[in-house]
């Protein structure tokens, strides 16, 4: 007998049953069961990369704005590329006032340091510790590594198809978004 499966979030029976987004009718069965687990395995892998970055946040008692932060900080460092709280504003897309209020809180507790601008002498240039980062590269870097090692195992044939999903994916959901925000949703 064969198991019976609980329907998933992303399964188009529970998510669209009157099929008012996606119309399934020329779709064949096996399509529509593949499209579904590649859906699903989506939705799986996001949920897994939240449980790692709340993972994270708790180990390293930061916020999610406090993590993009430091990763921003990591990858300046990393390029050797000078990071000033302006940059970190456009970045994350806060106020002046916010960034200062989040570089003071990780100053205060030994996650980066402020320094005088190389070439800017009214400026300040923000980095982060070395136990931060090393934090930072055992929390988070090691997963990433993992993502590297499946990368890897693949052919450069199946990397491009994966590429091409990926980015066909990004540019419609981006898309999706600002059509939204034309309709005021």
């Amino acid at each position: 007998m064969a198991e019976e499966r609980l329907p998933t979030t992303y399964g188009l029976a529970a998510s669209d049953p009157q099929q008012i987004l996606i119309d399934r009718r020329n779709i064949s069965a096996s399509d529509l069961e593949q499209i579904e687990r590649i859906m699903g395995e989506m939705g799986r892998m996001r949920q897994i990369e939240r449980k790692i970055m709340r993972s994270s946040q708790r180990f390293m008692k930061l916020n999610e704005t406090d993590m993009r932060a430091l990763r921003q900080m990591i990858a300046a460092k990393n390029t050797g590329k000078v990071l000033t709280p302006s940059d970190l504003r456009e970045y994350l897309g806060i106020s002046s006032a916010s960034v200062t209020k989040m570089v003071d809180r990780l100053e205060a507790n030994g996650h980066v340091r402020r320094s005088q601008h190389p070439t800017d002498r009214r400026s300040q240039c923000i980095e982060v510790t070395e136990q931060t980062h090393l934090a930072a590269r055992e929390q988070l870097g090691r997963h990433h590594a993992q993502r590297f090692q499946v990368a890897r195992s693949m052919t450069a044939e199946e990397r491009e198809i994966v590429i091409r999903f990926l980015s066909a994916t990004s540019n419609a959901l981006e898309g999706s978004l600002e059509q939204a925000a034309e309709q005021g949703q």
